[in-house]
Formats: C-alpha cells, sequence, structure tokens
C-alpha cells in the first residue's frame, strides 16, 4: 500500500502553537493534531497545508518553511506527514468543522493528547523556536 501524503502545519502566535482537536465523526476522534490534511493528487506541500488551513481554520498561511517529514504506520496503513512551521498568517482562526483549538506552548503541551503520529513532535518544538 502506499504511503498516504499528508501536510500539517506548525503554526505559532506569541511563542504558542496551534493544535486541533479531530471532532466526532472522524477517524481518531477526541486525539489533538497539528491541523493540515491530505495532498491531492499534482499538488505541491505547501500549497496543499495553505488550502487545508483556509478549508478547516479560515485563515491563511502568509509564511510557511518546512521542517521534516516523518512515516507512520497506522493500523488503517502508512502515511508520510510532511511538517511545516507557519511563522504568519493572516485572518482568524476558525474552526470550520466543528473542532475545538488550543495554544499551547511547547512545555506545556501534554503529549499524551496527541496522536501516535505527532507525539514525538511536540517535545521537538521546544527548542529552538521559529522566529517570528
Amino acid at each position: 500500500m502506499p504511503d498516504l501524503e499528508v501536510v500539517a502545519g506548525v503554526v505559532w502566535r506569541a511563542g504558542r502553537f496551534l493544535a486541533v482537536e479531530r471532532p466526532e465523526g472522524k477517524a481518531h476522534a477526541g486525539w489533538w493534531e497539528f491541523p493540515g490534511g491530505k495532498v491531492e493528487p499534482g499538488e505541491g506541500l505547501a500549497s496543499a497545508l495553505i488550502r487545508e488551513l483556509q478549508e478547516e481554520l479560515s485563515f491563511t498561511s502568509t509564511q510557511l518553511i518546512f521542517w521534516r517529514e516523518k512515516r507512520f504506520v497506522y493500523p488503517q496503513g502508512p502515511v508520510r506527514l510532511h511538517f511545516f512551521h507557519v511563522t504568519a498568517f493572516t485572518g482568524e482562526v476558525v474552526p470550520l468543522e466543528g473542532q475545538r483549538f488550543a495554544w499551547f506552548t511547547p512545555g506545556e503541551a501534554d503529549v499524551s493528547i496527541f496522536l501516535p503520529a505527532n507525539a514525538d513532535i511536540v517535545p521537538a518544538l521546544a527548542w529552538p523556536l521559529p522566529v517570528e
């Protein structure tokens, strides 16, 4: 089975990163994650993240920095995650899919609430923080 290509944004504001809770009715409901989603065929990674953030949270990323790639195997199949730091955006965070959101500092985020594919990403945010 080929890897599912997924983008995720580590969105920063005032030294805190954005996390969203997966809503009821979606796979892995109740777990927290970095916002993002599936890459469409023929779509670039940065374009996919910009689109996903607009569709799910109603804001537009204006500065993206590729950070790291990670492969994770869920029971449903393998996922290749492409993480970007989002250090600037326009608009406000407005959840459009019924999800809750919160801003965390790397030190206060409880890793146990994050999807397993995101759990090791949270501690990696502690240093160095991207320039805002």
